[in-house]
This record gives structure tokens, C-alpha cells and sequence, in this order.
């Protein structure tokens, strides 16, 4: 599988395009935006390969992780948004407050502006669920839904209460966010962060996923096997 990475927003998040068939792909973790000088690459990416994407998952909602909703949703104004309920206060109308909170705590409030009023999720991610199970109320084409399918829900809170990863099986790949790091994991001293929860969904991914899993995390620049990093 060819996921296709870009590197956006002010603290370069590494944004996935992931095939699911024909030219259908969904989107990880858009956070192109002005205050960066990316806005609307996401969007020129797709367009520029002639992709459909069907949904934008959030593995998080911290601000270096959302910002590019704006863009995604005046171009695709029907794509549904989808994050685990207890980080969807961080989206949405009143996003504000939330992301504020955590700026502040970096020093951080001049990028206030671009992750306030963000558009609001349409679906919640579940632990245990595929992304066909969790876009369920959505129609899309058969060869889609079955491609959906193979992506599994893993809620693994400890960077943020509603960090999740997304595992396929089949291709042994983990999409984990901020939560696993090449020899590390995301920070815990942020609103909603847990050391020790985090250590528990390490856990938790070492026992659901194979060892030669190939994991794409949400920051840094190349891809490394899960085995080499914890086993």
C-alpha cells in the first residue's frame, strides 16, 4: 500500500493520503493552514491526483493535528470528520476554549485564531471498530466499504483522552498518531495527557498488533517496524 505523506501545519504533522480503492482515499491528520504559508495543499494534492477522499480521521484533536480542516471542508464540503468522542471538544464550535487551554500552555496563542470555530466531527471513532462500522449512516461504493473495513479502531489515550490509532491486519500497518514515536512515544504534559495511560496503550498495541507491523506516526519523517521499537 502506497499511503502518500505530506508535511503540514507550523509544527510539520505529518498528513496521510490513504488509498482505499480506485482513486477513494482517506485523509489522517490535515493541518495545512495560513498562519504556515500551506493552506489548501492538501486539497491541491488531491485534486492534482484526481482522488475522492471519503472521510478525514483525526487520531487527535490537538491543534497541530486540525488545523487544516477549514481547507477540507470548503472544498469537500460533505466529507465527514471523524475523532473519539473525548477529544471532540477540541473541534468543533466551541473549539476554542479547548484549544486554547493547551496554546496556552505552550506559549503558543497566536495560532488561537486558526484552530477556532473548526468545523465539528460528523461520526466518532470506537475501540474495536472499523472505519465501515464507524461510518456507518455514510454511503459509499461496495469496493470502498470493504477497503474501510480493514482499518481497525485502537483507542490509546495518554498523549490526549481520545488519542486513537488505526491498524490494518492485512497490510500490518499502524497509523499511530502521536502516540507511538520511533523509539518514544507523544508527550504527557499536555491537557488530557497520561504517562501512565500511555504506557498502558503501548501495551495494548504490542499485544493487538504483529511485530513486523510498519508504523506511520504523526510527527517525524520516515516509517519504522514496530517490532524493532519495543520488542
Amino acid at each position: 500500500m502506497n499511503l502518500h505523506q505530506l508535511h503540514t501545519g507550523p509544527l510539520s504533522v505529518n498528513t496521510y493520503i490513504v488509498p482505499l480503492c480506485e482513486n477513494y482515499v482517506f485523509v489522517i491528520d490535515p493541518a495545512d493552514c495560513a498562519f504556515s504559508g500551506d493552506e489548501g495543499s492538501v486539497v491541491s494534492y488531491l485534486n492534482s491526483k484526481n482522488l475522492k477522499p471519503l472521510a478525514v480521521i483525526l487520531t487527535h484533536g490537538h491543534f497541530d493535528h486540525v488545523s487544516g480542516l477549514f481547507s477540507l471542508k470548503k472544498s469537500f464540503p460533505d466529507i465527514p470528520i471523524l475523532i473519539h468522542s473525548a477529544d471532540s471538544n477540541m473541534i468543533g464550535a466551541d473549539s476554542a476554549d479547548m484549544q486554547g487551554r493547551a496554546l496556552a500552555q505552550m506559549g503558543f496563542d497566536e495560532f488561537l485564531p486558526f484552530v477556532s470555530n473548526l468545523p465539528a466531527a460528523n461520526a466518532f471513532l470506537e475501540d474495536g471498530k472499523n472505519l465501515t462500522e464507524c461510518l456507518a449512516s455514510y454511503s459509499f461504493p461496495i469496493e470502498a466499504k470493504e477497503a474501510l473495513g480493514k482499518w481497525q479502531i485502537l483507542h490509546t489515550p495518554g498523549h490526549t483522552e481520545g488519542s486513537c490509532c488505526l491498524y490494518n491486519e492485512g497490510e500490518r500497518i499502524l497509523l499511530s498518531g502521536d502516540t507511538v514515536f520511533y523509539h518514544s512515544w507523544g508527550r504527557t504534559d499536555l491537557i488530557g495527557g497520561s504517562e501512565q495511560k500511555i504506557h498502558e496503550s503501548l501495551l495494548k498495541i504490542m499485544e493487538y498488533c504483529e511485530e513486523d507491523t510498519c508504523v506511520y506516526s504523526g510527527h517525524d519523517g520516515s516509517s519504522f517496524i514496530l517490532g524493532e521499537n519495543f520488542y
